[in-house]
This record gives structure tokens, C-alpha cells and sequence, in this order.
């Protein structure tokens, strides 16, 4: 029983000191962020993540419990990117923009920058529906489906620090702009026609142009929406020819710039 003991003690030492090491390094990460800010460095920089993990397989080469400490530094740095993401926004990232914009590409990515929760609208809807969108236009009819959408933005008011990709059609009501404010920054994403057109002409899951997958089309439809739209955005992000790296950077300047002019920084 006293061997036990030892162990035990031994053990609350390690836990000591690990719980020493994480506060530290959290710290350090909240004086990396600062520094980034004061000397107007790049937010982004997954490839410090490749250098981390590059760095923690060379370390655990040859050794025991190798998957359990992986799965305790994959955690270790989803908690960094969380404690970045909260000192960046202090709202909800709300992206809207025509359908194939890149709102549910911009909203993966965002996840795995800054392991922020990620509320994909039509997604959600339908899951709690138990069918597809295009069934419920079908069955029930567009403004049934655009008042699901309103109330799931009223319950999200209770989140924070959350990117919510919305559907197409949702900045079109008032309400729900109105919603998207109370605490979030609203970013319209962009593109062209026929980039738009690219991105979804093998989807069956857009019941507003299925019969009618053309340039033309989808032209005229975004030309309606335009204006409603740009009045919704704080800020633009036009997403034709750019890499979700270089979208999210850009995205991440000018929220920052926003807040700044805002005195929000």
C-alpha cells in the first residue's frame, strides 16, 4: 500500500506539472496573437501546425503510448485555436452569399483554423425536418421553410464565437438581418456566374435553379438578390480563383479592420 501510495504521489507531481505547462503555453499563445496584431503579422499560419506535428512525431519515435499522447496534443491544440478564435471574434461569424459562393468550404475551413462550432442552416434544418430541403419546398412550400430559418437564427442568439453558414435565400428578409447582427458580423461571400454554376451543377439539393442550371439563369437570380445582399454585408469577399487560405486571410483583415474603425480592438 505504500508503493501505491508513492505512485500516486508521483502522479499528482506529473499532473502539476503538466497543468504548469498548459497555463504557460496558453499564455504564450494569447502573446503570440498580440504580437501578430501590434506588428501587423499574418493571423493565419497553418503551416506552424505541419511544424508541430513534424516536430511531435520525431519526438515520439520509438516510444509506448504513442496514440494517447497524439490524442492529447491533438486536444492541447484544438484549445490554442479556440483561445485564438475568442480573442479575434467576440461575435458570430454569420456568411451569407449566393448558393456555391463557398459558404460551406469557408465554413470547414474556419473550423479547423480556429476549431470555432460551425451551424450549417439548411443542414441543420433539414436534419431536424427528416428530409432534404428540396422536400420541404416541396411539401410545404418556401415560406414554411423561411420561417424555419428565422427561428433557427433567434435560437442561435444564445451562441457565440459559432460560424453560421446560411442558405441563399436568407438574408432576403429583414428579420432575419436583423437576427444576424444582434451578435454577429455578417460576411458576403461572392462569385461569378459561371463559377457559381461550376460549383453546382451536380448538386440536386438547390431546388431554386434544379431546372434551370445555366449561366443565364443564375445570373439573373443573383442580379435580384444583389442588393438585399450588400446591404446585409459588413464586409465582401469576392471567392473566384482564391484558396480557402487566402479567403479566410482576407476575411480575417478586414473583420479585424472593422472592428478597429468601430473601436471594438
Amino acid at each position: 500500500m505504500e508503493q501505491l501510495e508513492r505512485y500516486r504521489e508521483q502522479l499528482q507531481v506529473c499532473d502539476e506539472k503538466i497543468l504548469e505547462g498548459l497555463l504557460e503555453r496558453n499564455r504564450v499563445v494569447e502573446e503570440i496573437m498580440a504580437c501578430k496584431e501590434e506588428n501587423g503579422m499574418k493571423i493565419l499560419q497553418p503551416d506552424q501546425e505541419a511544424r508541430q506535428d513534424a516536430w511531435l512525431e520525431g519526438a515520439l519515435e520509438g516510444c509506448r503510448h504513442q496514440e494517447e499522447v497524439r490524442a492529447v496534443f491533438r486536444e492541447i491544440h484544438r484549445g490554442s485555436k479556440k483561445i485564438q478564435a475568442r480573442r479575434l471574434f467576440s461575435y458570430n461569424i454569420v456568411l451569407i452569399g449566393f448558393m456555391g459562393a463557398g459558404k460551406s468550404t469557408i465554413s470547414e475551413y474556419l473550423n479547423t483554423l480556429f476549431a470555432m462550432d460551425v451551424v450549417e442552416m439548411d443542414q441543420l434544418i433539414a436534419q431536424r425536418e427528416g428530409m432534404s430541403i428540396a422536400d420541404i419546398f416541396e411539401v410545404y412550400g418556401e415560406e414554411y421553410f423561411r420561417n424555419l430559418e428565422t427561428a433557427l437564427l433567434v435560437e442561435l442568439q444564445d451562441r457565440k464565437n459559432v460560424v453560421i453558414s446560411c442558405g441563399g435565400g436568407t438574408p432576403l428578409r429583414e428579420c432575419n438581418v436583423r437576427e444576424m447582427k444582434k451578435n454577429g458580423r455578417v460576411v458576403l461571400l461572392c462569385a461569378d456566374p459561371e463559377t457559381i454554376l461550376e460549383r453546382v451543377k451536380d448538386s440536386h439539393e438547390r431546388p431554386l435553379i434544379e431546372n434551370n442550371k445555366n449561366v443565364e439563369y443564375i445570373g439573373q437570380l443573383m442580379e435580384k438578390r444583389r442588393e438585399k445582399y450588400e446591404a446585409a454585408a459588413d464586409i465582401v469577399i469576392h471567392t473566384d480563383g482564391k484558396s480557402a487560405l487566402d479567403i479566410c486571410e482576407e476575411m480575417v483583415g478586414k473583420l479585424l479592420e472593422l472592428d478597429r474603425r468601430e473601436g471594438k480592438r
